[in-house]
């Protein structure tokens, strides 16, 4: 054995632009709600928006996972716990 781990290196982290694209898409969030993400984005660790309950559009909910994923496929996962939803 020559002390490598794997000849396969690691993915790189996606863009903040490609990251968002490929997570709105994996949550169904339209490209035109992709700005009430952004500012999640600008302060990960931060306090974050609840569900109100009220029928929005996007829900919280789904801005949060958006957001958590961006930050995944980035290489920047969210350290603290994003609120209960």
């Amino acid at each position: 054995m020559n002390g490598r781990v794997s000849d396969v290196p690691a993915p790189s982290p996606l863009a903040l632009e490609d990251a968002l694209s490929r997570a709105s898409a994996e949550h169904q969030l339209p490209s035109y709600y992709q700005s009430s993400v952004r500012p999640l984005l600008r302060d990960p660790e931060g306090r974050w928006p609840h569900c109100c309950g009220g029928g929005c559009e996007p829900c919280a909910q789904t801005l949060i996972r958006v957001a958590l994923r961006t930050l995944e496929l980035m290489g920047t996962p969210r350290q603290s716990p994003p609120p209960d939803f």
